[in-house]
């Protein structure tokens, strides 16, 4: 079933439909909200209360984007909610898996000492940029939405987020230069 489908069956109170689309969409919408809390917990936790806010104002989507699009924006929203309520978020920390190579066992330990240098100063770099920066980095950087998505969930369009994409990996490029990384530039 398509979701427009499965948005018609849970409007008329089918919760199974609402769960099918609940179970197609909870990775994407997740991982969208961890992008923006950057703490797992809390991540589930808003990603919850996202498909709550669905469920009850589901009678509200109009179908002018996709189902998918606003549910993701919906979470999106809830995330900078709790983000903007935190005191201490820029604090925590992200796992940037994507940014060294998995360690073999042949590898050297300066290598490794390396890598987690690398990791570090990636780290540090994305910190550093401004926040509507880091959003459209991170949410681009995760591969779960277009950037047609992004622009919705962000609500700016898509050639703002294109520039923002762009520009951070700019910066990033900068900071990881100016570290003496070779090949960031």
């Amino acid at each position: 079933m398509t979701d427009e489908e499965l948005v018609l069956l849970a409007r008329r109170g089918d919760l199974d439909a609402f769960d099918q689309l609940v179970v197609r969409h909870q990775s994407a919408v997740y991982r969208a909200v961890l992008a923006a809390l950057r703490v797992p917990q809390d991540a589930e936790e808003v990603a919850q209360d996202a498909f709550v806010r669905a469920w009850s104002h589901l009678r509200r989507f109009r179908g002018d984007s996709t189902f998918k699009t606003w549910l993701l924006t919906i979470a999106w929203n809830q995330a900078m909610s709790r983000r903007r309520s935190m005191t201490r978020w820029l604090r925590r920390s992200v796992a940037i898996d994507d940014v060294a190579e998995p360690e073999g066992g042949e590898r050297r330990q300066d290598a490794a000492v390396h890598d987690s240098e690398l990791q570090r100063s990636v780290r540090q770099a994305i910190y550093l940029l401004s926040p509507k920066l880091r959003d459209a980095l991170l949410l681009a950087q995760s591969g779960e939405y277009g950037y047609d998505e992004i622009g919705s969930m962000l609500k700016i369009p898509v050639g703002t987020v294109k520039w923002r994409v762009s520009e951070a990996r700019r910066n990033v490029r900068e900071q990881l230069a100016k570290l003496g990384y070779v090949n960031a530039r």
